[in-house]
């Protein structure tokens, strides 16, 4: 007896799922250091520059080779890709990486959404507020990893706690499905983040600025510094990374569309909203507030002390500054927590859908499976944070695969699936036409652009990142030994999909492609 096939509930609910998926931490922690990092205002304008040329066109790909994989059964990228490319039987091995990219991601995600729950909790309970005031904010979150022992805090106890429970959030949202779970999550969560966003931005800009602008230094540019390749391939990077091309997600989303829901609307409407967050929400929080405590003197010194600095010590100790402070963190926390949530929810979906579709497993088997594996899976960045886990799964999930699969999957909608017929297929249903220009732009501009950023690595990075160089030698048996486990993943993961499409080769008595 065949499964019946999940879909969304309503437009608006796949929107706000796919824009879900995108407003993530790294909207208001990564741009903001990304920004700070890369010259202010000269970052934004490759950024905008990358946003058209890769970020825009690549949402209207993955959306329709989604939608059109869907209709042919499918919710993974394997299966997509193959539907795509129907005459090479190897390309559904290719379309692994679209399982194993938001794999790897959510082995320590899921980690870090929940030290923005634990936050949330202290935030409330004033425990935070006394870090800040007696000037131990490092010390606190260094304790809450269990990176040190302190008055706060004694070995792993409490961030596995908070582990434990924000994991078990994540399942629960997922086994209740598509409809049920995620879209349903996804309608509170998202607009409560923007509304929690809204009131921050305007706590922080109603602040006493004194001389210092950090608006203007995000939005005065320095021209001179438009000639650095290596602002250029950071604001690529980050455009991939907020919106979550590139490694499957949104493929996923979009195969449970039907077939005349509208693709180019619906993509740039969740781009649109994703874009709102980062740009106006997200660089209207941390950097300016920077300038305001610490001075622009100090505010590249802070964003190069990274991410998590920057969101669990600078904004703490920002808010403890000003009156209704702890409430204001709370409230930062709580926002980063449901950033966070939307955004894990759809890294499982791919391992889940490509469970439900090619083994033909309920939702609730599927799922469970699912849990099973990846809280094994989490371990290694809970307990070995110390010892580069973490930083090298980041790298591999979360910037190399994101970029190889955005150029695969580009090149095999534009030129093998055929440009002329994913520009039909994209229209369909919709009510928009998208710019004849985004037609060649997709066939062409952004095909090079992808190229030229892995060029640009394998030339200036690659050897140094095989070889491990800069890595610790105390850490580099921990990070050999997770590249090894990825390795492994992905053949475990190509094993899978040999004995799903063999089962339908046996079932059917012959290799089916679509």
């Amino acid at each position: 007896m065949s499964r019946v096939r999940e879909r969304w509930g309503t437009k608006l609910g796949v929107v706000l799922a796919v824009a879900g998926s995108a407003v993530g931490l790294g909207n208001f922690l990564r741009f903001p250091v990304q920004a700070a990092q890369n010259g202010g205002g000269s970052f934004m304008i490759p950024y905008i520059v990358a946003l058209l040329l890769i970020g825009i066109p690549m949402m209207w790909v993955e959306w329709t080779a989604g939608r059109y994989g869907g209709g042919h059964g499918h919710s993974s990228a394997p299966g997509i890709l193959q539907s795509l490319w129907k005459s090479n039987p190897a390309v559904k091995y290719i379309g692994v990486l679209g399982i194993l990219g938001p794999l790897i991601i959510y082995m320590y995600y899921v980690y870090i959404e929940s030290w923005t729950l634990a936050y949330c909790f202290y935030s409330a309970t004033g425990a935070l507020s006394e870090a800040s005031a007696n000037g131990q904010l490092p010390s606190f979150l260094s304790g809450l990893q269990g990176l040190e022992s302190n008055q706060w805090f004694s070995g792993m106890t409490a961030a596995f706690t908070f582990f434990c429970i924000t994991f078990a959030l994540n399942i629960s949202v997922t086994y209740f499905g598509i409809k049920g779970g995620i879209e349903k999550l996804c309608k509170i969560a998202l607009p409560a983040l923007l509304i929690f966003g809204v009131l921050l931005t305007i706590r922080i800009i109603t602040m006493d600025w004194g001389e210092f602008n950090g608006l203007g230094f995000l939005w005065n540019p320095d021209l001179s510094q438009l000639s650095s390749a290596r602002i250029w391939l950071a604001a690529a990077g980050q455009v991939f990374f907020t919106l979550s091309v590139g490694i499957g997600v949104i493929m996923t989303y979009s195969s449970y569309l039907r077939e005349t829901d509208d693709v180019p609307l619906a993509g740039l409407s969740a781009a649109s909203t994703n874009e709102f967050a980062e740009v106006i929400l997200g660089g209207s929080l941390i950097v300016p507030a920077a300038f305001i405590f610490f001075g622009p003197e100090n505010i590249v010194n802070i964003a190069n002390s990274g991410s998590f600095n920057l969101g669990f010590i600078t904004m703490p100790e920002i808010f403890n500054g000003i009156p209704w402070g702890a409430m204001f963190s709370f409230l930062w926390f709580l926002m980063l927590f449901l950033a966070g949530i939307t955004s894990s929810i759809s890294l499982a979906q791919p391992l889940v859908g490509f469970f439900q579709d090619e083994f033909n497993l309920s939702r609730e088997k599927a799922v469970m499976l699912f849990a099973a594996m990846t809280f094994i899976l989490c371990q290694p960045a809970v307990w070995w944070l110390a010892n580069g886990v973490m930083d090298d799964l980041d790298f591999w999930g979360g910037n190399f695969f994101i970029v190889l699969g955005a150029t695969i999957e580009i090149i095999i909608v534009a030129w093998v699936f055929g440009i002329d017929k994913f520009w039909a297929e994209m229209h369909v249903g919709s009510n928009m036409r998208v710019p004849i220009v985004f037609k060649y732009v997709i066939k062409y501009v952004t095909p090079v652009f992808l190229i030229g950023i892995l060029g640009f690595w394998i030339a200036q990075d690659w050897w140094d990142t095989i070889t491990m160089k800069g890595v610790p030698a105390e850490n580099v048996p921990y990070v050999l030994g997770t590249r090894i486990g990825i390795v492994c993943l992905f053949i475990f993961l190509c094993v899978l999909v040999k004995i799903a499409w063999s089962k339908r080769k046996h079932q059917t008595g012959k290799e089916v492609q679509s």
